[in-house]
């Protein structure tokens, strides 16, 4: 038989090995990120000068010169007075070894440290702030890697929906995450134009264990009918009437944000 017959016979069967090799092990899939989610509360408008002047001109810079060229700074629209004045700082990281690195990139970044001094060398009776939390999450495996928006509403205009997901167990996590990748839950916020940056589970910080993520909205219009639009989703209806899904969260809260004006997105 001649070889060009060989070949004519042995490639579509290469081809279908490789089809089914594919399907069998998947293709490498996306990193999953690691975020800092960092909550200043503040008392006053002289502290919150004092951390927008300090976010702006040195800490968001010194990030983007650590290698994170976008972070995302944002405070409660002003309806929302239940939790007190609070900043939000998200911080994305490509590996938890960037993350566990960047403190002593700060401490070596001489431009940060003049840049920062007023906020960081602060007298003790003239704090910046009144405490800060920092949480620390994985994304979700749906959606491995975090999204910039893109809007052409003013950000004053823009609502940034940041919801935290408490549950009673370790299992019951396991399950409300599992109905935001498996079960679909991602896929219907797509659907529906929610505009996701993250979906995440919290490795650690507080009210453990939890899920926080966050949807965007040009406006608060846009914001109220595309949570509708959620609502009555028929996909939506049949996931959360499935049993195995039931009480897989105990609290949920959500956060209705503005981005500053110095924010990257």
């Amino acid at each position: 038989m001649k070889k060009s017959k060989i070949l004519y016979r042995i490639f579509p069967a290469l081809l279908l090995f490789i089809s089914v090799a594919l399907n069998s092990f998947g293709v490498p899939k996306a990193k999953q990120q690691i975020y800092e989610v960092k909550i200043f509360r503040i008392n006053g408008v002289a502290q919150e000068a004092m951390i927008d002047a300090y976010l702006k001109d040195a800490f968001l810079p010194a990030l983007h010169r650590a290698g994170i060229p976008v972070v995302g700074v944002f405070k409660p629209v002003e309806t929302d007075t239940a939790f007190g004045k609070l900043v939000y700082v998200f911080i994305p990281f490509k590996t938890i070894e960037q993350y566990s690195q960047l403190s002593d990139k700060l401490a070596s970044d001489q431009v940060y440290l003049q840049a920062g001094k007023g906020f960081l060398d602060a007298p003790y009776n003239n704090p910046p702030f009144v405490r800060y939390e920092s949480i620390l999450a994985e994304a979700f495996t749906h959606m491995p890697q975090f999204k910039v928006p893109s809007f052409t509403t003013p950000n004053s205009e823009r609502i940034y929906e940041y919801r935290s997901y408490e549950s009673a167990t370790e299992t019951k996590a396991a399950k409300k995450i599992q109905m935001f990748n498996e079960g679909g839950e991602i896929g219907i916020f797509q659907s529906i134009g929610a505009n996701p940056v993250f979906y995440a589970k919290v490795i650690l910080g507080s009210q453990m264990p939890r899920l926080i993520y966050m949807t965007t909205y040009a406006d608060m219009k846009s914001h109220d009918e595309r949570w509708a639009a959620f609502r009555n989703h028929p996909d939506w209806k049949k996931l959360s009437s499935m049993e195995e899904y039931k009480n897989s969260t105990s609290k949920t809260k959500p956060y209705l944000l503005h981005p500053t004006s110095y924010s990257d997105f």
